[in-house]
């Protein structure tokens, strides 16, 4: 590895990663009635979301109470931020995955989208198809993506609780003038790939 290519920067023209919300998970994570609904149907065990939420809440509440002496107010409120910031981000990822299976078991399951027609036969006798595998996999990613989106709304509902106001993920603030010289130059680029 040459010496330029360790100290240089990292591209600055990508776009920042935006940071996992509240909003994004409650878009790509199942909800109560549709965890409730997979489980019956798929017969497995149903999710004590209110209790996962509750539990967390607790959780980070009693770490806040446990911390308050020690840290003062502002290191206490970054410190819980980073943690439902890890709470929320974990539960957007397993609900990104979720999406990905249901696309998965809805693709093997129909005749339009299955490009290898054996998905949606049956297994040899005492087997499960391979689409119905996948529907499985899918309804066990949904009840994962659930607990986890519960406990990310009970950590931030604790967030709000404690400091008085809504947990929002943290972005870096912009510097006035690379937010104009960022758009000017995405401007120019698109430029080039006008018709």
């Amino acid at each position: 590895m040459s010496a330029q290519s360790r100290n240089s920067k990292p591209d600055s023209r990508q776009p920042a990663k935006r940071a996992a919300s509240l909003e994004t998970l409650r878009l790509l994570a199942p909800t109560a009635t549709q965890a409730q609904k997979i489980a019956e149907s798929f017969g497995l065990d149903p999710v004590d979301g209110d209790g996962m939420k509750l539990l967390h809440h607790d959780l980070l509440t009693e770490t806040a109470d446990a911390m308050k002496d020690t840290l003062n107010e502002r290191s206490l409120q970054i410190h819980m931020q980073r943690l439902v910031a890890a709470f929320v981000g974990s539960a957007v990822s397993s609900a990104q995955f979720y999406s990905r299976t249901v696309t998965d078991a809805r693709d093997a399951t129909s005749s339009l989208a299955n490009n290898d027609r054996d998905e949606d036969r049956d297994g040899p006798v005492g087997f499960d198809s391979p689409a119905q595998r996948k529907r499985e996999f899918a309804a066990s990613a949904a009840l994962q993506s659930f607990t986890l989106a519960m406990a990310a709304e009970g950590a931030a509902s604790a967030y709000a609780e404690i400091f008085g106001e809504t947990w929002k993920p943290y972005e870096r603030p912009v510097e006035p003038g690379q937010k104009l010289a960022r758009k000017a130059g995405q401007m120019q680029l698109d430029a080039f790939y006008a018709r």
